[in-house]
Formats: C-alpha cells, sequence, structure tokens
C-alpha cells in the first residue's frame, strides 16, 4: 500500500531550488578565482548580469597580477528573506554570513600569502539577489553589507 504524497509547495520548491544555485555559484565563484579565470568553470550556468561580470572582471584582473585564490569560503546559513515567485522572471534575496578566514589571496609563482590588512572582516553578512531563468536560477547581484559581520 503505497503512502499518500505530500501536496508540492511551490514557494518551498522555489526557496529551495534557489538555496542550492546560490551554493553552486560560491563553488564556481571559488573555483573561478583559485585558477584565477573563468574558463572552464560553470560560472555562467549560475551567475549572470552584474555577478558574472563582477566574477570575470576579478579573476582577470587576478590573472593580471599574478594572484589566486587557495583555501575555502564558507557560505553560512543562506536564507531567502524574499521571495517574489509569481513575477515574469521570479526572483529572491537570500541573505548569508559569508566566512573568508580561510580563503587566501596567494602570489601563483612564489606560493606566498599577500599580506592582508589587520582588522579586515572575514566574516561578514552578504546579500545575493538571484533570479529564475529559463535554464534555472542564476545570481544576478551579491552585496556585502559594509561593515556588518555575523
Amino acid at each position: 500500500m503505497s503512502q499518500p504524497s505530500k501536496p508540492v509547495n511551490p514557494a518551498e520548491t522555489a526557496k529551495r531550488e534557489a538555496l542550492d544555485a546560490y551554493a553552486r555559484y560560491w563553488d564556481e565563484l571559488q573555483l573561478s578565482y583559485a585558477k584565477a579565470s573563468t574558463e572552464g568553470t560553470d560560472i555562467k550556468k549560475y551567475a549572470a548580469g552584474v555577478a558574472l561580470v563582477q566574477a570575470e572582471q576579478d579573476a582577470k584582473e587576478m590573472q593580471k597580477v599574478g594572484q589566486v585564490m587557495t583555501g575555502s569560503v564558507r557560505v553560512g546559513s543562506p536564507t531567502v528573506t524574499r521571495l517574489d515567485a509569481d513575477r515574469e522572471v521570479p526572483n529572491a534575496k537570500i541573505s548569508s554570513c559569508l566566512d573568508i578566514s580561510r580563503w587566501d589571496v596567494v602570489d601563483r609563482k612564489t606560493k606566498k600569502k599577500a599580506v592582508m590588512p589587520s582588522g579586515r572582516l572575514t566574516k561578514y553578512v552578504i546579500v545575493g539577489t538571484i533570479e529564475r531563468w529559463p535554464d534555472g536560477w542564476k545570481v544576478i547581484k551579491d552585496e556585502p553589507q559594509e561593515g556588518k559581520p555575523c
């Protein structure tokens, strides 16, 4: 005898899909910065607009100055703070705690870590704007909240 299935909540499904795409965006961003290039990554699958342009510019700048990022970034407690699922282009805001304390800027040749300013925030609130496009959710903006530690 089969169990009756729970009704699907479209808003909860959209939130889950948006959060998954946001996590994948950060995975691909981390990969892009580790090699100072977006080539060979899936960043375009998870980013568009300002977020994609910024990722590509950051990677090119890192390549130009001979730097890469090593270690890992952690996106803690991502939460959908707003969901507009009924719009022509469904979108959401995601707030999270970005932890870059184990993500280092490193000279590509010497492998030496760059000296970072003392007192800089390494755990701070970041708010992402994400839209559902025909091929899936894409981060279009990711904005650190100035001076908001977490």
